[in-house]
């Protein structure tokens, strides 16, 4: 059932100290939006599926954690207002992006969440590698070896911490060097095969490795990632093939 927030609903939060949910609302008026933008806490409008662009303009004021994540479309037009924002914007609920719509984010200040995404362009993969805060893309499908993906490959991994990435099921061996390369927990546990020339690259990670979606390896690729420092998490056939190998190196 369709919801709509208004002026008169909003003014209600605006001085509410907490953070305000108003999940229930499914679409507001622009002079909402422009209220809320002045609530000073956190933002949390995932029952929205749809926002204008002076709402997108007016949300994008807003200081601190504004949660979007029920928006399934984004315009570009939206897109390049909510870019404005500084602090946190979850937009998990697209599930497809425009180039366009890319490049204007890609100018966003702070944590970026587009969980929802499952696949770019080159366009989108090289723009959104220029973006200068976190980013969350935890259901990607693949990092390719063309320039764009490896490039956002290479900006995921600077990212020091944990890095969620559970959603590939395809890693190119340029993609995997990249990642290799992370300080932290690296999350690949959708990949259900892995080259020896990835395995190698990803045995120089430092930090927790979960990989729980292989079933097999090869002796090579058990040998790389048998050099890994750091928890190694596997499912059982792979992990005896790493241990295997780890008795070879002794």
């Amino acid at each position: 059932m369709s919801k709509k927030l208004t002026l008169k609903i909003a003014q209600k939060f605006l001085n509410d100290p907490d953070g305000v949910s108003l999940e229930d609302y499914t679409s507001m008026d622009d002079a909402a939006a422009q209220a809320l933008a002045q609530h000073k806490g956190d933002l949390y409008l995932e029952g929205l599926t749809s926002l204008s662009e002076a709402a997108a303009q007016a949300l994008a004021q807003h200081e601190g954690w504004l949660d979007l994540g029920g928006l399934t479309s984004l315009s570009d037009a939206a897109a390049r207002r909510l870019a404005q924002h500084d602090g946190y914007l979850g937009l998990y609920g697209l599930t497809n992006l425009s180039d366009a719509a890319a490049q204007a984010l890609a100018q966003h200040d702070g944590y970026l969440g587009l969980d929802g995404l499952t696949s770019l362009s080159e366009a989108a993969a090289q723009a959104l590698a220029r973006h200068e805060g976190g980013l969350w893309l935890s259901r990607l499908t693949s990092l390719s070896d063309l320039p764009g993906h490896f490039a956002l490959a290479k900006k995921l991994a600077q990212d020091e911490g944990n890095l969620s990435l559970y959603g590939l099921t395809s890693l190119s061996d340029a993609a995997a060097q990249a990642l290799g390369k992370h300080k932290g927990r690296l999350d690949l546990n959708g990949l259900t095969s892995l080259s020896d020339a990835a395995a190698q690259a990803l045995g120089k990670h430092k930090g927790r490795l979960d990989l729980n979606g292989l079933t097999s390896l090869s002796e090579a690729a058990a040998q790389a990632l048998a050099q890994h420092q750091g928890d190694l998490y596997l499912d059982d056939k792979a992990k005896e093939a790493v241990e295997r190998a780890r008795k070879r190196l002794a």
